[in-house]
């Protein structure tokens, strides 16, 4: 059973700073859990019901410090969900080691202040899809660790090296000639006739006020997803997250 302080404690990483405090993060679901358990990302605890043990086996291997077998009534008082899982891990918050080399010859996401949760764990979800390693946010992007980011991530964010980083200063330092900078406009080339890179950085936008000023002085290329027809009044717009997912599309076919 779950004790009262450790339902406090659960509760509490809700909270970004209560997470920055403690460095752990809540995962519900069980596929989330398990690929998360798969990656090597450590387990502070792992809480379960009966059923969902006699379902699944957890390797030995796997580095979980406290198994906890409850109830369904003690887990929806921890849970994030309107239905809650029969699994619940709290995760330890890993550390980053970035390889300058590998994201100097490879496809990055660069998100200039997205805001929602569920935009961002789409994006993450898109990343990996394509075989995009890298995300880079700016310090005002939605916390990687928000439970709403990790539901939406379906289990990527196993996969995807994200890191926190001030973007005119990571921009700066890979700005050159052989590293192309693109930037998602309402304006600008035709992405379906852009001359596309195998290594670079994608920036996206805010929601609501797209790449920043001091940004956008530094990109090199800007993209454009054109509405069809042409000339036809539509949607102001394209949610970040389907732009995204356009954008990687078209980078990628053209490996093929």
């Amino acid at each position: 059973m779950l004790s009262k302080n450790q339902i406090k404690l659960i509760t509490s990483l809700q909270r970004k700073k209560f997470r920055d405090t403690h460095q752990l993060f809540i995962a519900e679901g069980d596929k989330l859990v398990m690929d998360l358990l798969g990656s090597g990302i450590k387990a502070a605890y792992l809480i379960y019901s009966k059923d969902w043990q006699n379902q699944y086996t957890i390797d030995d291997r796997n580095s979980i410090e406290s198994r906890i077998e409850t109830e369904i009534s003690q887990i929806k008082k921890i849970s994030n969900l309107k239905t809650p899982s029969q699994v619940v891990g709290v995760f330890k918050i890993p550390k980053l080691d970035l390889n300058k080399k590998e994201i100097a010859n490879s496809l990055s996401i660069v998100l200039d202040d997205i805001q929602d949760p569920g935009n961002l764990g789409t994006i993450i979800r898109i990343a990996d899809w394509f075989g995009i390693s890298h995300i880079f946010c700016s310090p005002n992007t939605v916390d990687l660790y928000n439970p709403k980011v990790i539901q939406a991530s379906m289990g990527a964010i196993a996969r995807i090296k994200l890191s926190y980083i001030p973007l005119d200063s990571l921009l700066s330092e890979y700005q050159n000639p052989d590293f192309p900078i693109y930037g998602t406009f309402l304006e600008g080339e035709t992405i379906y006739n852009s001359k596309l890179s195998d290594k670079g950085f994608i920036v996206m936008g805010n929601e609501g006020k797209g790449i920043s000023d001091v940004l956008k002085e530094m990109v090199s290329h800007k993209l454009f997803i054109p509405n069809f027809p042409e000339n036809q009044e539509t949607s102001e717009s394209l949610n970040v997250s389907v732009a995204a997912a356009i954008i990687c599309s078209e980078f990628r076919r053209l490996e093929f």
